[in-house]
Formats: C-alpha cells, structure tokens, sequence
C-alpha cells in the first residue's frame, strides 16, 4: 500500500473485548478503503501504545485518528504529544457529529428501544467541560432526528449520573426509558449501563458501517489538511 497509514488511537481497556470491537472497527474501515493501511493502538492498558505503533510503521508518514468521542485530556495530552513527537498530524475525535446518528438510532433498535422511547444518551464521562458538551451536543442531534427527548448523562464523572436522567426522562415522560451507549466498546461502563433501571440499553457502537465512515472521513480530512501543510512548505 502507497500513501500515508491510518492510525486509529483508542482510550484502552484491560477488558479484552474493548481490544477485540477496537480491533474489528479498525478492519472495518479498512475495508472500506482498501488502498488505506490501517493500524489500532492504545492511550493506556493495551498494545500497542501509540509510540510504538508509529515505529513499527517505519518510514512510511502516519495520520493518527483519535477513536475518541469527544475532545479531552487523552487527545491533547497524551495523543497530542505523541503526534508532536513523531511529526503526524491527529485528526479531529469522532464526536459529536451528526454522522454517529444513524449508528446510535441502529443500536438502539437492535436493543429493542420501540420508536418515541425517551433516550438517555449515555457517556462514558470527563471531568474536562469540552467532553461533557460533546456528550450534550451529540443528544440535541439523537433528538433532532428521533424526534423524542434525549437528555445526555455519564456514567462516572459529570453530571447528571444516568440513574439520575433515567429517573428524570421516566419522571417527565411517563413511560419507559431507553439507553443508548455513547461507548466505542465494552467494558467497565456498559457494564454499568446494563445494569441501570433502563427499560432498554443498546450496544456499544463498535464497528457499525457509520462509525468506520466517519474513521475514514477524519483521516483524509487531516491527511488533506496535512498534504496542503506540506505544499506549502
């Protein structure tokens, strides 16, 4: 393969089967670009780390794109000082963004959520205020398209908790509530979610076909950005 490698950053888990869905939502996009080379790695609890993903690529240049869902401390600290180091240019987080709607709205139908359930769109949380407004403008979007209240929650840090907005949505609405996971992967959180008062909580968005577009919108938006940098120069 020719061109630039596509290397997608996730937050990382110990749980294997947050490595096995970062894993499968890499080959997903790359097979839907079939002349991009596309790599994982991992901030933290996994491998490869970032560094040493970029030094196994060897000469060939690298355009990192975060598997994050929201702007924060991982991508200007951790992702940002590994792209400054190496000289590759970091796409933008995949959230919010109108285009993570459609894989939203399938999880949560493929949960079981009926048409006009209230939804709690359920983040994994930050104590960084630009993450907890991602969270809250990607809900306005859920809502602007299913037509139903969506009040964004986290399941650590911010506020309101999801037991909290369930409560509250239930409260307001009179009915049951569904959750839809605002995740990339399994782990510690969704398990959480699964185990709230929620009617209905949807899988995490994995490597559903809109996510793997939008990896692969990101990485030539930033390769574009990236190449006009370098004509420049």
């Amino acid at each position: 393969m020719s061109g630039p490698v596509l290397l997608a950053v996730a937050h990382g888990s110990r749980d294997p089967r947050a490595q096995r869905a970062i894993g499968s939502l890499a080959r997903r996009a790359g097979a839907l670009a079939p002349g991009v080379e596309v790599r994982a790695a991992f901030v933290q609890h996994a491998a490869p780390s970032p560094a040493e993903a970029i030094a196994a690529v060897g000469e060939r240049p690298v355009v990192i794109v975060p598997l994050l869902l929201s702007a924060g401390y991982h991508l200007s600290h951790d992702i940002a000082g590994t792209a400054a180091r190496a000289g590759a240019p970091v796409a933008a987080p995949l959230g919010p963004d109108p285009g993570l709607v459609p894989a939203l709205a399938d999880r949560l139908a493929a949960a079981g959520a009926p048409a006009g359930t209230p939804v709690v769109l359920a983040a994994a949380g930050s104590t960084d205020p630009r993450a907890l407004a991602g969270a809250r403008s990607q809900a306005a979007e859920l809502a602007a398209s299913l037509r139903v209240p969506v009040l964004a929650a986290f399941a650590s840090a911010g506020q309101p908790t999801v037991d909290d907005a369930i409560a509250a949505l239930a409260a307001r609405t009179g009915g049951p509530v569904a959750v839809a996971s605002y995740l990339l992967a399994p782990g510690v959180f969704h398990d959480r979610l699964r185990a709230s008062a929620a009617a209905w909580v949807s899988p995490p968005l994995g490597d559903h076909p809109a996510v793997a577009g939008l990896v692969l919108d990101r990485f030539r938006a930033a390769d574009c950005t990236a190449g006009s940098a370098r004509s420049r120069a």
